[in-house]
């Protein structure tokens, strides 16, 4: 009797929202012409409020559907089963077990930012903030930090997404209230992986995280989301940047993502002084980055089960553009712990230095990015300069304090430099860190080096990686 009694609940809550709706619809049939307008914000009107109502009738829905849940649940435990002897079987004590409640679709959650564009403007787009968490804790230093250099609630929502389900994480992400919207990851079923790549599970689980949230976030409608991991600080002026690149990520299809990392960014390798300073690179950085709606809907169809950033950085997806990375980091990451076991972190990535400074990216003109001005001026730069030997820019025996050249021709000796000069040496798919046309730009006692291929390039060798 239960389940018809609460379609009938329903069905009422139906009939009464609808049969309003007619009956006002009738009152306004032979309305002046003159009143059209106000007649128009009537109607917007009473729209908000069937709206509002559909949502509470919902919400009502889901609460009786909950009442009778737990009284099914409670009905079913007092039937205990008896022994022989007439008595009730003896039961072990019971271990209290942290209950959720019923979670809305995450769709209906999202649903709040109805404006894509502050007053209407397709220059000054919302650009939602989408935070990945599982069970770090210490996600709270992350959004102290989004909130805390904010510059606009409305313009930059920060949506954060769950996976794990771990119960402190979630309380810690809902203390902050109206400031950060939770949505979670649904599917917490385990994960079919082949044997040998069981100490890779983590991976997949990440991969489909980011699927779902990225596929469920821009259905709302977004021009672009900016994806910052649970264990990232950012520079004061990390909006700042990510608004000001955002006209160029838009207009240049050789371009495809914004990125606020520098995997070169330690302090004695990049200039402090050039907080300004931008380039295009062909490695995708990742760690605090922008993309846009046309570019997910590019990849969405063949997201990958496992490693969607090393997939991502593949030829078939990269499709020699790149991305927007800057001299002096705007994101630092704390998290050594996590599914890589703190890969790079103790030899590398502790040592990234975080800009301080604001810099006013909105009112710079950053068309000098555009592939067809950049790489001319670009080129140009790197081989007008002086080539030295890694043994004399070690050794501090250059004598120019202009940009130099350090020359490499193979695997190796690429290699050789960077380890040798605390660079980062890995490839991905043939493309070293930071590199633009085969080109890595770094500082080093105080003075700007390229390390690069031969003028006769040919492109990256997807041997080297």
């Amino acid at each position: 009797m239960r389940p018809r009694k609460t379609f009938l609940i329903a069905a009422v809550l139906v009939g009464w929202i609808f049969t309003t709706y007619l009956i006002f619809l009738k009152n306004f049939k032979d309305s002046d012409p003159k009143k059209d307008h106000e007649m128009m914000q009537k109607i917007r009107f009473l729209e908000k409020t069937i709206q509002l109502e559909e949502n509470s009738r919902d919400k009502l829905y889901r609460e009786i559907i909950n009442i009778l849940q737990k009284e099914d649940k409670t009905t079913s435990t007092e039937a205990v089963p008896l022994k022989g002897n007439g008595d009730a079987e003896e039961q072990p004590p019971q271990i209290p077990v942290a209950e959720f409640p019923p979670r809305p679709e995450a769709e209906v959650i999202l649903s709040k930012f109805e404006h894509k564009f502050i007053d209407g403007d397709v220059n000054n787009p919302v650009i939602p903030v989408l935070v990945f968490a599982c069970n770090r804790l210490s996600v709270n230093k992350c959004l102290d930090d989004l909130i805390r250099y904010r510059p606009r609630a409305d313009q930059f929502p920060i949506i954060v997404s769950q996976d794990c389900d771990d119960e402190a994480t979630r309380s810690m992400i809902l203390s902050y209230k109206e400031n950060v919207t939770l949505i979670r990851q649904p599917d917490q079923s385990d994960v079919t992986v082949l044997p040998k790549e069981k100490k890779y599970k983590g991976y997949y689980k990440i991969s489909r995280h980011y699927g779902w949230a990225l596929k469920t976030v821009f259905k709302q409608g977004f021009e672009s989301i900016i994806i910052v991991e649970d264990d990232l600080s950012i520079a004061p002026d990390f909006y700042e940047y990510f608004l000001g690149t955002y006209p160029i990520l838009k207009k240049d299809r050789s371009l495809w993502c914004t990125s606020a990392w520098n995997d070169n960014g330690k302090e004695g390798l990049i200039d402090g002084t050039a907080s300004e300073l931008l380039y295009r690179s062909d490695f995708f950085p990742g760690l605090g980055w922008m993309m846009t709606k046309e570019l997910w809907n590019e990849l969405a169809p063949k997201w990958p089960r496992a490693f969607w950033d090393d997939w991502i950085r593949q030829p078939e997806q990269r499709k020699e553009r790149a991305c927007i990375r800057p001299e002096l980091p705007r994101t630092r990451t704390f998290g050594k712990v996590g599914v890589s076991n703190g890969l790079f972190f103790d030899k590398h990535l502790k040592f990234i230095k975080l800009s301080e400074d604001f810099v006013t990216f909105t009112k710079m003109n950053l068309t000098y990015l555009q592939k067809s001005v950049y790489d001319e001026t670009f080129l140009n730069t790197v081989y007008q300069s002086d080539v030295v030997t890694l043994d004399e820019l070690k050794r501090g025996l250059v004598k120019t304090k202009n940009p130099v050249r350090i020359t490499y021709l193979t695997k190796e000796q690429y290699k050789r430099a960077t380890k040798s000069l605390g660079l980062m040496d890995d490839f991905k798919s043939g493309v070293p860190r930071t590199a633009y046309l085969g080109v890595v730009s770094f500082f080093y006692n105080g003075q700007r080096v390229y390390l690069a291929p031969n003028t006769n390039w040919k492109g990256y060798d997807l041997t080297w990686s």
